[in-house]
């Protein structure tokens, strides 16, 4: 059966890792050089994925935020509106507000870094405290509630102009 498998040219040869599949969408709207199709990502992306399933993926990005769409005659062109990195670090706050001990958490993932890592978050961490509370990746407010992370719900503040 396994030998079947893989001469299959319908069936996938592995299955994919979460947020594979989005990373590879969002990878291929950044070559592109203007908003593109749906249909062009699944050309560029090849590998027989169905135009439903581009479709889809690139709904649930633009539900993060990763994407924007606008409407072109019948249909929408797409572009990024964030890179890899911006949908990994989206994947880890969400993560994060997910959970009810944020400082358990937090503690956890720092000291499960390699010393490497440590310095890197350590340099970041000392970049953004001397833009004076202005998150560098997004330009918002990151001193806010009495836990220094947002309001009193944990959301980040809002800030209106």
């Amino acid at each position: 059966m396994a030998q079947r498998d893989r001469e299959d040219p319908h069936r996938p040869s592995r299955r994919r890792g979460q947020g594979e599949l989005e990373s590879q969408v969002l990878g291929a709207l950044r070559e592109a050089q203007a908003p593109v199709t749906a249909a062009w990502v699944q050309e560029r992306l090849g590998g027989g994925l169905a135009y439903t399933t581009v479709v889809t993926i690139l709904t649930r990005l633009l539900a993060k935020d990763a994407v924007a769409r606008e409407r072109r005659g019948r249909s929408f062109v797409w572009r990024p509106t964030a890179d890899v990195a911006g949908l990994a670090a989206l994947k880890m706050r969400r993560l994060l507000d997910g959970e009810s001990d944020r400082e358990a958490v937090l503690a956890s993932f720092v000291t499960a870094l390699p010393p490497d890592d440590e310095q890197v978050l350590r340099a970041l961490l000392e970049t953004a405290h001397a833009t004076d509370g202005v998150d560098a990746t997004d330009g918002t407010d990151v001193v806010g509630g009495a836990d220094g992370v947002g309001g009193a719900d944990g959301a980040p503040d809002s800030t209106e102009d």
